[in-house]
């Protein structure tokens, strides 16, 4: 699942969750444009297990206008969630709650590097969660990609 979280002075991150091991990605974007925002979301998920992301769901937002070229380059399908429902994409609302504890509504999203954001993401797959038994993301990932292997 993925969204777009804005900040204040025009800045946005991407957060991509993992469905079943609620493990987070925060991609840095520079703006809110298509293309921005595709080639963001191209490059990081060029860097995950193929078989671990067969789709991704969006809101219907115009950044995923491009969102053809997205599956062309990645081999990832797009889907949309239908208008005013956002628990369709459950996983991501819950994910940019927690993500709001270290990134507050109103501040400038633009002042955090790449590294910061990893840093952030990094934190979050650390973090035990009830709804996994209480391992971490990043445990179920591993065990994910494991089995995959």
């Amino acid at each position: 699942e993925g969204d777009l979280l804005f900040g204040s002075s025009n800045s946005q991150i991407a957060t991509l969750v993992e469905r079943q091991t609620r493990y987070v990605m925060l991609v840095k974007v520079a703006g809110k444009d298509t293309e921005t925002v595709v080639n963001g979301l191209i490059k990081h998920a060029r860097q995950l297990p193929r078989e671990l992301y067969k789709s991704l769901t969006w809101d219907r937002g115009k950044e995923m206008a491009d969102h053809k070229r997205f599956t062309l380059a990645t081999d990832i399908k797009v889907f949309f969630c239908d208008p005013q429902n956002p628990w369709q994409r459950g996983t991501n609302e819950n994910t940019n709650g927690l993500i709001r504890q270290y990134l507050p509504k109103g501040i400038d999203l633009s002042d955090y590097s790449q590294a910061k954001l990893n840093a952030i993401a990094r934190r979050l797959n650390e973090r035990p969660r009830k709804t996994l038994n209480y391992e971490t993301p990043a445990q179920r990932f591993d065990q994910t990609v494991a089995s995959t292997g």
